[in-house]
């Protein structure tokens, strides 16, 4: 009886529908956590990247608009995202490093406010560069909690403050 039973292989199909799901599931949180996590550094890499032309006087002497500006941050993302128009670039020059307000542009509902400006400065400023992607959420069903803006996405931001070179 035990040996028929072992044989017996009828309710494999029952069992694998019971493991397959929350294994399937575990999975895409994993990769959807993966992607977000590789997002979050590369737009911190490109925005360094795109501080520096400001930094050290690139920008300025190029007369870099803000899109020429965006498109230098995108470049150096490596197209891995459409980030032309998702990616919101916030450049204000500051006094003092005291002065600096690093709060993020979020309102009570969870929106984005967008009252993001460009401003690069000149030598001995002191500058903020942030930048903000708004990453979209596929998984959010399995109750992460990854999606902290109102429409249902993650914001992944990235600064740095600085002094600009004297050019």
């Amino acid at each position: 009886m035990v040996r028929r039973f072992r044989r017996d292989g009828r309710g494999s199909a029952v069992e694998f529908g019971l493991v397959a799901l929350p294994f399937f599931a575990l999975m895409m949180a994993i990769l959807e956590t993966f992607l977000l996590f590789f997002a979050s550094q590369t737009i911190e890499t490109a925005t360094n990247a795109g501080a520096r032309l400001v930094r050290t006087g690139q920008a300025q002497a190029g007369s870099y608009s803000e899109a020429e500006f965006r498109t230098a941050i995108c470049e150096a993302m490596g197209g891995l995202f459409g980030c032309a128009d998702k990616l919101h670039i916030d450049v204000r020059t500051y006094d003092y490093f005291d002065d600096v307000d690093m709060t993020e542009p979020i309102d009570e509902d969870g929106n984005l406010i967008e009252n993001f400006i460009y401003e690069p400065g000149e030598g001995g400023d002191v500058v903020v560069v942030r930048t903000f992607y708004e990453w979209p959420i596929h998984t959010n069903i399995l109750g992460l909690g990854l999606a902290n803006l109102g429409n249902g996405r993650h914001l992944i931001a990235a600064a740095t403050a600085f002094r600009n070179e004297p050019f």
